[in-house]
């Protein structure tokens, strides 16, 4: 039936040419051939080729395509538009792996003689077509690494030529790639994926609001790489900032990818220190006094934090910087200003389940200068506390573990029932804590377990 659908395409294609007597002659079918002979052959076999393929002789279609690229390469566009379709039907119907790989190879070949032939088109030349070509050269054949990552630097190195900027998407699959190239195989260096990052990251500046997905990929491959390390990235934005000090666009990239690296070095908190004082954010606040934390510098993040939540009028991140607030304040030991910021960041959002842990170790520490009962009765503040905070950790598993065992510690140091009788309070009565970070709180009185 297939034969039988081709052969009737050719004879209507020639009888319709030849009903119309067209003068081959003229000059506007020199693209053609030489002789009107020649062109009036090869205007049948472009005809014949796009005929062939949609009828799914693909054997005749490869046969017309040859011929047409041996004798006209420069006729038409759609010798190629349809050569394109003639091969990636054959990759789809391939049945072997060396099959198909010949049918890509086939592929890029044909891609290679359009932009040879119409690379100058004004709007589907050069860029679009290298563009097209690296993206089939992914989607049909992914072992072939060093071809892919070819194919698209010379489809970005092209449109930075034609227009001085590369299409978002298009930077963002390559350096995924080039990105999982670097982990997964030794064809990749840390000093090219840095190359490419240094050289594409200014691309993306100024574009629209619906590529910045593209930019976030970006940016998240690189930070995700392994070869943003703290050392790298020290050596590609040193240079960069002794030049322009005050750059926040340059100062931004450069705390954002050193936070995700979890950078601590000094040339890190200098940088981080200037973009914070040049846009002041909770978020750079909180990151900054994680690495002040994690230094023992209490003072310092708490500087910071306080400066942020003074600044801040969003509830929530308000809530996020007051338990930061509360757990540096219980690192540093100051258990009663720990317990203060918890307890505002309730009184904002009332089931905030960190607070609530936070809080409870504020009240089970907070109790050193207390003694006999009045150190005792804390742990009743501190256990009812963490109670509520595991209620309210059920989609932080993690956390709600480690809030159980808190618990289960406080409960340990209950008043035994003899100190209770001494101090004539019953259990189940209702006792006022007396002393320390829990002074003035109401709680039940229970009995250790013996």
């Amino acid at each position: 039936m297939k034969s039988i659908k081709t052969i009737l395409t050719v004879v209507l294609a020639t009888v319709c040419i030849s009903g119309y007597a067209q003068d081959f002659s003229d000059p506007r079918y020199a693209k053609w051939g030489d002789t009107p002979e020649q062109r009036r052959e090869n205007i049948l076999n472009s005809t014949f080729l796009k005929e062939s393929i949609d009828n799914r002789d693909y054997a005749a279609a490869t046969g017309y395509l040859k011929a047409l690229v041996e004798k006209c390469p420069t006729a038409s566009e759609n010798i190629y538009v349809n050569g394109i379709r003639l091969y990636k039907n054959k990759i789809a119907r391939a049945k072997t792996v060396a099959e198909k790989k010949g049918y890509v190879d086939s592929l890029m070949w044909v891609y290679d003689l359009r932009n040879q032939y119409f690379g100058s088109h004004p709007k589907r030349g050069t860029v679009y077509i290298l563009d097209r070509k690296a993206r089939e050269l992914l989607t049909y054949d992914q072992s072939d690494r060093a071809g892919i990552r070819k194919a698209f630097e010379e489809a970005i190195d092209a449109s930075i030529a034609a227009t001085g900027k590369a299409d978002p998407e298009l930077m963002a699959i390559y350096f995924k790639n080039l990105c999982d190239d670097y982990t997964n195989t030794d064809e990749v260096s840390s000093d090219y994926v840095l190359s490419a990052y240094e050289k594409l990251a200014p691309l993306f500046d100024g574009i629209s609001p619906e590529q910045l997905e593209s930019k976030e990929q970006f940016e998240t491959c690189f930070g995700m790489s392994g070869a943003a390390s703290c050392e790298n990235l020290e050596s590609l934005f040193k240079d960069k900032l002794a030049a322009d000090p005050d750059n926040l666009d340059i100062l931004e990239q450069a705390v954002m990818l050193m936070t995700r690296a979890n950078c601590e070095s000094d040339f890190f908190l200098q940088t981080a220190e200037k973009y914070y004082a040049l846009r002041p954010s909770a978020d750079t606040a909180l990151f900054l006094a994680q690495v002040f934390q994690n230094k023992k510098e209490f003072d310092k993040a708490n500087t910071y934090l306080r400066e942020a939540v003074a600044a801040e009028s969003n509830p929530a991140e308000r809530v996020k910087l007051l338990v930061r607030i509360s757990v540096v304040e219980l690192a540093a030991q100051r258990f009663s200003e720990s317990v203060a910021a918890a307890r505002d960041a309730i009184a904002i959002e009332p089931e905030n389940g960190y607070a609530y842990f936070i809080l409870a170790q504020g009240y089970a520490l907070g109790n050193g200068a207390c003694s006999g009962l009045a150190k005792d009765a804390s742990y009743w503040v501190a256990y009812d506390t963490m109670t509520k905070a595991i209620s309210l950790l059920g989609n932080e598993p993690e956390t709600q573990k480690d809030a159980q065992k808190f618990q289960a510690t406080y409960r340990n140091y209950f008043p035994t029932a003899e100190e209770c009788f001494f101090n004539e309070i019953k259990e189940g009565s209702s006792y006022t804590v007396s002393c320390g970070a829990a002074k003035g709180i109401s709680t039940t009185v229970r009995f250790r377990q013996q």
